[in-house]
């Protein structure tokens, strides 16, 4: 099932490591950075725990730009609807207006897991009433009750998680962002990828759409430096440029409520394993480019990286794959992301925690 649109199709993979550690809640001092590039030289390693998370996997592919009912997808045929969230239960109200139905008999409620379908039979054909593939979270089906109450259609989905508090009854960008403040308590975002610009870009979405503050290593270097990146790699080397950006990364550990974009390509210091330390005093979402013509392609190739022991796969907690890009779409890439995250806290009840970074 797929929604006609301008945004890219998303296919998804889950799987938790084995050693999960709590996501750290930031006891770095801040760092005053140096007045020469020379010193951060002598910045010294933090000792934490190994990787929380191996990976959840997202792909985005160019074309058609459409929405496939998998990860991220909200789809509905009626927006004119109320919801309800009574905490062990959530509750819908469809409006049946002047439906011509003879009976109960005549409506239709279909509800899995993670999806919905609601349709009227009048005169022989079927109205949809609501259809989602995608819930904001799993219910129990065996217990979903609907009834009439005058004009409405009253449908009560018990919820598999009793404690997450519901914003819509569909996961969309909007329910994402509005249910973020009960599922990351003020941790900051990191976002690593081999593009400077899309984990700008990527990064912007996020923190317009959480309230964060939008923090870019590039723009930080280039602002106290006064040196463009690329001249700076030709002139310092792009050892001093990963010592750089670390110095940023260990000074903005220090943050909440942040989502904090990095180095592109292979000149940031998430291109070093000793360095992957400071990006975990929040999540970290790994920006994959992929060549994958299709979801499930996409998916082998990430399992293949992770088998590979790739950097970014091993060390990250969730990865989006994407297959092209345009800045337009930046939004798509961030929905994927923030429903990744919110999957990966929703399945270790313990995230996210407080993990003491020592500092040497």
């Amino acid at each position: 099932m797929a929604i006609a649109g301008s945004v890219p199709r998303v296919t998804t993979l889950f799987a938790l490591s084995q050693n999960p550690i709590n996501v750290p809640q930031f006891s770095i001092p801040t760092f005053s950075l140096p007045t020469s590039k020379s010193i951060f030289t002598s910045i010294t390693n933090l000792s934490v725990s190994s990787p929380r998370f191996k990976s959840y996997n997202v792909s985005l592919s160019k074309t058609p730009y459409r929405l496939s009912c998998n990860c991220i997808s909200a789809a509905t045929t009626n927006t004119n609807y109320e919801f309800f969230d009574g905490s062990p239960e959530v509750e819908l109200r469809l409006p049946l207006g002047s439906q011509d139905f003879q009976s109960s008999r005549d409506i239709f409620v279909d509800a899995d897991g993670t999806t919905l379908i609601v349709r009227v039979q009048r005169s022989g054909s079927f109205t949809t009433l609501i259809e989602t593939n995608n819930l904001f979270e799993k219910i129990k089906p065996a217990e979903t009750i609907w009834f009439i109450d005058d004009d409405q259609l009253v449908i009560n989905l018990k919820k598999q998680d009793p404690d997450l508090k519901w914003p819509d009854i569909v996961e969309s960008w909007e329910s994402l962002t509005a249910g973020a403040m009960q599922l990351l308590k003020g941790t900051s975002i990191y976002i690593v990828g081999s593009s400077t610009e899309i984990n700008q870009k990527v990064a912007r979405e996020l923190a317009v759409g959480l309230g964060y503050t939008p923090l870019d290593t590039q723009e930080l270097l280039e602002t106290f430096f006064k040196q463009k990146i690329d001249s700076w790699v030709l002139a310092e080397g792009s050892d001093s440029l990963v010592e750089a950006e670390s110095a940023i990364l260990e000074s903005l550990s220090s943050h909440v409520r942040a989502v904090v974009s990095t180095l592109g390509g292979k000149h940031g210091a998430a291109t070093k394993a000793d360095k992957w330390r400071l990006l975990y005093a929040g999540f970290t979402v790994f920006l994959s480019q992929t060549e994958a013509i299709d979801g499930d392609l996409a998916k082998e190739e990430a399992r293949r990286q992770v088998q590979d022991g790739s950097l970014a796969y091993t060390n990250a907690d969730v990865v989006v794959k994407i297959q092209g890009w345009d800045a337009d779409h930046a939004k798509s890439v961030a929905q994927a992301s923030l429903s990744a995250l919110k999957q990966l806290i929703l399945s270790d009840k313990k995230l996210p925690g407080i993990y003491i970074i020592p500092h040497n």
